[in-house]
């Protein structure tokens, strides 16, 4: 069943409560029939590992500043949470045409069986950067604590606590640093 409030000729909503969402397949259905927008909200570095063909980037810090198309819009990210956010801010504005987000974000669209573009440069995904990174230090403070001097052991540990703070807080110093490093860089 198609999302009818796509074609359905009425004001825009300006609530600021929850956005209306729409399924991947809906999605896929007004692509195809060139009826819908699709504003990718995250960063570059994500656009470009994965994106629904066609789709904008307009990463959520420049939404407000961006030069939107006219019609109607869905937007998207990995979870949902951040279109949703930028589906709010839109709302907020008073933006002249409907908004709609993509429930459950890019999975959802790949469990649905849907095609996503990746860009040739795109580099490996940040977790996994952050994966790589976080336990090759600890393998590394575990062998200098055993062959150069004990007080190694520190890193490990050190490592081991930024991780804990990172599930705990949800801000992740390590995928910050590692997400300014060169081969993180996108040029489209």
């Amino acid at each position: 069943m198609a999302n009818s409030s796509l074609n359905r000729p009425s004001l825009p909503s300006t609530s600021t409560t929850s956005p209306e969402c729409i399924s991947a397949q809906d999605l896929a259905d007004q692509l195809e029939s060139k009826r819908v927008t699709v504003i990718d909200v995250r960063e570059p570095m994500e656009y470009a590992s994965g994106h629904i063909a066609g789709s904008l980037n307009v990463p959520l810090a420049r939404l407000q500043q961006a030069d939107l198309p006219q019609g109607p819009l869905v937007l998207v990210c990995q979870s949902g949470n951040r279109s949703a956010k930028g589906v709010q801010t839109l709302l907020r504005q008073s933006h002249p045409h409907p908004i709609t987000d993509l429930e459950g974000g890019i999975p959802s669209w790949q469990q649905a069986g849907l095609p996503v573009r990746r860009l040739a440069n795109a580099p490996l995904p940040l977790m996994r950067q952050v994966q790589i990174a976080a336990g090759s230090l600890v393998l590394l403070g575990l062998i200098l604590s055993n062959l150069v001097a004990p007080a190694w052991i520190l890193l490990s540990w050190f490592v081991g606590a930024g991780l804990v703070f990172a599930g705990v807080s949800g801000f992740c110093g390590m995928a910050r640093l590692l997400a300014l490093m060169p081969w993180n860089r996108v040029n489209r």
